[in-house]
């Protein structure tokens, strides 16, 4: 027997989704009614990551190649996404002795989306930020370099989720406004 709270709670869920599709809300990966993929996953994978730099770069690059891709291979490379990507970091839980216990991480990456036309249209640009942060222990440095490096792992995969997403609604919107 479903409690009185669990069922209202589904009750006001279904009426706010049934006030999106109302209103012409669709999910940005959504695929298309034979099953194929959308415009947005479409055009997604057809744009190549340019390289960003340091280790940082890497980390960030990588996961935004897994969420551009998703598996589609033999794509033609029709647009050129570039990143500048920066990390900084500030010591946020300083001991009496001037130790710092833990650090607050921030990335912060401007993105642009070109046309790989003759004249390299900029077709979109935008922003993503993001804030993590580790614990260093007293004498375990081998530990606090791991955790830096995970850290890094997960400011790279929260900041390609935010490019990712912003540019599928760039390419949905855009769809949209072409057709």
């Amino acid at each position: 027997m479903i409690g009185r709270r669990p069922l209202l709670a589904r009750l006001v869920g279904l009426a706010g989704l049934s006030g999106l599709a109302g209103c012409g809300f669709h999910p940005v990966y959504m695929p298309t009614e034979s099953g194929d993929a959308g415009t947005a996953q479409r055009e997604m994978a057809a744009v190549f990551i340019d390289n960003i730099g340091e280790r940082s770069g890497q980390l960030l690059r990588q996961a935004l190649q897994e969420r551009f891709e998703r598996g589609e291979t033999g794509v033609a490379r029709r647009y050129t996404l570039t990143v500048s990507y920066g990390i900084g970091g500030e010591g946020i839980a300083v001991l009496t002795d001037n130790n710092v216990t833990r650090i607050r991480v921030i990335g912060d990456a401007k993105w642009y989306l070109v046309a790989q036309d003759p004249g390299r249209t900029r077709l979109a640009a935008g922003h993503a930020h993001a804030v993590d942060g580790f614990n260093i222990l007293n004498q375990q440095y081998f530990f606090s370099d791991l955790s830096n490096e995970d850290s890094q792992k997960r400011m790279a995969d929260a900041i390609a989720d935010q490019i990712a997403i912003q540019v599928a609604a760039w390419f949905r919107g855009h769809a949209a406004s072409a057709g």
